[in-house]
């Protein structure tokens, strides 16, 4: 392989190691070589050409095989171009090989997703085929944290172990909220009786309000791993963190929450780097509590083997399989928008990955 390729391909493999089981932004570079290949509607010397064009390509294609698009920054999705990531340049190289092979450079981008997609079926498969008489939490997330192809996704698994975990637990306990009005306060409540009832439920003859506490989790976050990722109805913002801190990265993540109770759920060994690093920049205050992965183990084997399992077990595991399948979405076969491109008659010994394939 000629060094240009060699080094482009790297790079390549940099984005799709880098990058979540969706893998958006290598599909997005197989997009731009495939639209190349076979319509030549992009001038490789000219980004602006395929810049914005190539995310509507890409989330055709991702809406088909994860039934989803790309949500993130249109930054974030744009520093798929920058010098670290796969600029113009390497792009063209990638391309022109692409070009020289028949496409073996997009069947090999989504092979590597159809392996990405395999790994996760079995690590799933700890879940979806497990009681609450022997699933393990360990085993799980461990099925994540060392293999190297879903090292990246580990942030949306923690989100929904915690979220399956908290919704469970407020549910059985009919957790409710209540909003009331100071009685001394009616006179306000009665000048603003319209906002009162539209927002708060309340008026001039009902003066407090309950309802059903519940955790909602936000949805996706960005590349830094940064922002809000569950709040409650009743007060705490969550703060999912699995990754190491940096002084800059903890401020960023109590400043982008506007709220002053802040829980954080971490690895055993981050709790007290975190503890540190928020007090020297002082927001030690904001901080409600740190729940560690222990704590996780410890309240998952509660719920599914201790003494109220019988009603918390089954409803505990139903929960994260119904947010596992939402986060991630199994391919099962190969849908007709690749299908049709038959990757499966290239046959390219430099771009060929092992452990194949849906094609």
């Amino acid at each position: 392989m000629d060094i240009q390729v060699l080094q482009a391909k790297q790079a390549l493999d940099t984005l799709i190691k880098k990058s979540r089981v969706h893998l958006y932004k290598p599909i997005q570079i197989g997009e731009i070589l495939y639209h190349s290949r076979v319509f030549n509607d992009v001038d490789l010397d000219n980004l602006e050409s395929y810049r914005k064009v190539s995310k509507h390509w890409r989330d055709e294609v991702t809406i088909v095989l994860l039934g989803r698009v790309c949500n993130s920054s249109a930054r974030f999705q744009d520093d798929l171009f920058n010098e670290n990531a796969v600029p113009p340049r390497i792009i063209k190289i990638l391309a022109e090989e692409n070009e020289r092979t028949g496409g073996a450079v997009e069947a090999y981008i989504y092979s590597r997703f159809t392996n990405k997609h395999s790994q996760l079926a079995d690590a799933l498969a700890k879940c979806n085929n497990a009681s609450k008489d022997d699933f393990s939490l360990t085993s799980f997330i461990g099925a994540f944290r060392d293999e190297p192809g879903l090292k990246r996704s580990l942030d949306k698994v923690y989100e929904v172990i915690v979220y399956s975990l908290f919704s469970t637990l407020v549910e059985s306990l009919n957790l409710q909220v209540e909003v009331s009005v100071d009685s001394s306060k009616l006179d306000i409540l009665s000048e603003f009786r319209d906002f009162a009832k539209m927002v708060m439920c309340l008026d001039i003859n009902v003066h407090k309000s309950k309802q059903n506490a519940k955790v909602y989790r936000v949805g996706v976050t960005n590349a830094a791993d940064r922002g809000l990722d569950m709040y409650s109805n009743w007060g705490p913002a969550i703060q999912i963190k699995h990754l190491s801190l940096d002084e800059e990265l903890a401020e960023s993540i109590v400043t982008s929450i506007a709220s002053d109770r802040i829980v954080i759920v971490c690895k055993d060994a981050e709790r007290g780097v975190i503890l540190s690093l928020l007090t020297q920049i002082g927001w030690k205050s904001r901080i409600q509590s740190i729940v560690t992965e222990s704590n996780l183990v410890n309240w998952y084997e509660k719920a599914l083997r201790g003494k109220y399992s019988y009603i918390l077990g089954d409803t505990l595991l139903a929960k994260m399989r119904d947010e596992l399948a939402k986060e991630f979405p199994s391919i099962d076969e190969t849908p007709e928008i690749i299908k049709r491109r038959h990757y499966e008659r290239i046959d390219n010994p430099d771009w060929k990955v092992s452990s194949l394939s849906l094609f």
